[in-house]
């Protein structure tokens, strides 16, 4: 009998085990190979649109999120970074770098409709739904412009003390952004664009990915140079955690339904941190993906992740990409 039940204690065990490994478990589900042998920054996937947009090269590849199949381009988008959807007013605006402006387009029709101008090399891009208002974080102006989403109309152009990158809204009329070259996140006023506090993130160096869990009120910060992901407390600033994830990281999200945050590595690697409290992280898979898929967003309405790549050479300090080569690789359960 004691043999008995101590091999039903360990088959319990087990299968609490695997049940937990299914939990967390990730894996390459496809590769989408999209045209174009030019470079690329951030995609977005939206549910409310049921679209995935892509950044590439000097134009935005639009994709059916359900069936994978691009459904329209957007062009005239040199120096393309990043996308942000106000569903609201049946709005998308692109960062374009090299125009010093974020490209207005239309929803239904994909339709460029205007080009406002911004302040140096706009790089990342968010929308704010509780000041409807876009807001463009300036690379080469160390800055963050607002924009009035509904008339277009820029309310205001922010300094900030360095090279500004992700950022995330709590919504509730603060944003959070990374400042790069300083290892700091500035936390702003949406309304007023008055800086409220700005934060180290050491041990985390020259962050660039930012993701924010609203219920915990917890900071994700993938932080390239220190190859970690740092935690953060939003309401004071306090480090909660360091853990470390794989080279050349440009982006995590975090998925509330699994609790895990995933940094895309350009090494080649997805490194998966589990929140178990908010207290309490560790680093639960290094899935394999495909060097240079640095940059990464997530369907909550698919449950699958998304990363752009391509086979990438280097010649004269050079990036080269190889022809044919773009995709996006599909992560899923």
């Amino acid at each position: 009998m004691k043999t008995l039940k101590c091999l039903l204690i360990i088959a319990a065990f087990c299968a609490f085990q695997a049940a937990q490994a299914q939990k967390t478990e990730y894996k390459v589900l496809k590769n989408i190979s999209l045209e174009g042998d030019a470079g690329w920054d951030y995609l977005l996937a939206d549910d409310a649109t049921q679209r995935l947009y892509v950044s590439h090269g000097t134009m935005v590849q639009v994709l059916d999120i359900k069936t994978e199949k691009v459904i329209g381009t957007i062009t005239g988008t040199p120096g393309v970074h990043g996308i942000a959807i106000a569903k609201e007013f049946g709005k998308g605006f692109i960062t374009a770098g090299r125009l010093d402006s974020v490209v207005v387009f239309d929803l239904n029709s994909l339709q460029v409709t205007a080009k406002i101008k911004t302040d140096k090399n706009p790089d990342a891009v968010l929308y704010d739904p509780y000041s409807k208002r876009i807001f463009t974080f300036n690379g080469r102006g160390s800055s963050v412009t607002a924009i009035d989403a509904k008339t277009n109309e820029v309310a205001g152009t922010m300094p900030v003390s360095g090279k500004p990158e992700a950022a995330v809204s709590d919504g509730k009329g603060k944003i959070f952004v990374n400042i790069e070259d300083k290892s700091t996140i500035t936390k702003f006023d949406a309304k007023s664009l008055k800086i409220d506090a700005e934060w180290p993130l050491d041990p985390g160096k020259e962050p660039s990915g930012l993701a924010i869990d609203l219920k915990t009120n917890r900071l994700f910060s993938a932080c390239g140079e220190s190859k970690t992901i740092v935690v953060m407390d939003c309401t004071n600033g306090k480090i909660i955690a360091s853990l470390p994830m794989g080279d050349g990281c440009d982006g995590l999200v975090f998925i509330k339904e699994d609790q895990n945050i995933a940094a895309s590595c350009g090494e080649g690697v997805l490194t998966v941190v589990h929140q178990k409290s908010p207290k309490d992280y560790s680093v639960v898979q290094t899935l394999p993906t495909r060097k240079s898929a640095r940059t990464i967003t997530y369907s909550e309405a698919e449950k699958k992740i998304y990363m752009s790549s391509a086979d990438v050479t280097m010649e004269n300090n050079h990036r080269k990409m190889t022809p044919g080569s773009f995709q996006v690789v599909v992560v899923g359960k």
